[in-house]
């Protein structure tokens, strides 16, 4: 039997959308995320964090997901 942590690992990934026009299309952010978060497979989500950036093309919002696998403690 495959011992489980009482404490899994944590992994994340952040995403924003490409720097230029659109980089503060939110909608399109959250479709880009939930496909990512689809490719990954059964995960169970800890938390999402929303951040703004300004650069010379105005706000650039990016997404950070923390997250860890189902089979590493999310019974």
């Amino acid at each position: 039997m495959k011992e489980v942590s009482e404490f899994p690992t944590v992994r994340y990934f952040a995403q924003a959308n490409p720097v230029g026009p659109g980089q503060d299309d939110v909608p399109a952010l959250l479709r880009r995320v939930a496909d990512t978060i689809e490719e990954l497979g059964p995960v169970w989500i800890q938390d999402v964090t929303f951040e703004n950036e300004i650069n010379e093309h105005g706000d650039w919002y990016s997404l950070t997901v923390y997250f860890h696998e189902e089979s590493n403690g999310g019974d």
